[in-house]
């Protein structure tokens, strides 16, 4: 049997947090770690162990779901229990999911920058967030996986952002 290893890094700021000392202070910390229980977890029959780290200023943030047909699915994420593939979904609905790569003894990370309003204390802000996946599929849990050698595939999407900072510099 294989183990689906999923780390999920999570950093959100607000507005009053988008200058220059901030993004430095924000670039500082790390996007991998070593697994430790807890607060990583075992879902899916023990198909599958989470790790998160960081912002979650809602609470809740990421949801896991286990379909039908074998996927699991999460945030803008699909991976497949059978043929151990990665895909992304990007921002908008409805869009056909981007294969990434397969988890088969590698490593892929990917990561994407985007906002969203949220709405508090009677007023609407944009919240802001950078999330990081670290994915592998193992035949045994190794907790130093993602120290112990850098990703096969290193995905970005960081358009939904930089779109919006180029509106701000007009």
């Amino acid at each position: 049997m294989s183990l689906l290893i999923l780390q999920i890094l999570i950093k959100q700021w607000d507005k009053s947090q988008v200058t220059e000392a901030h993004e430095r202070l924000r670039a500082t910390i790390p996007d991998k770690y070593s697994i430790i229980f807890p607060p990583a977890f075992y879902v899916f029959d023990n198909q599958c162990v989470i790790d998160q780290h960081g912002d979650d200023i809602q609470g809740g943030r990421v949801k896991y779901a286990k379909e039908a047909d074998e996927n699991i699915k999460f945030d803008r994420f699909q991976v497949g229990l059978n043929d151990k593939v990665i895909a992304y979904y990007g921002a908008k609905s409805g869009e056909t999911p981007r294969i990434i790569g397969s988890l088969i003894n590698q490593w892929i990370q990917c990561k994407y920058k985007c906002r969203y309003s949220i709405f508090e204390s009677d007023m609407y802000y944009w919240l802001y967030e950078e999330v990081t996946v670290n994915a592998i599929y193992l035949s045994k849990l190794n907790e130093q996986v993602f120290l112990s050698a850098e990703p096969s595939i290193v995905y970005t999407d960081f358009n939904d952002l930089e779109n919006v900072r180029k509106i701000w510099k007009l």
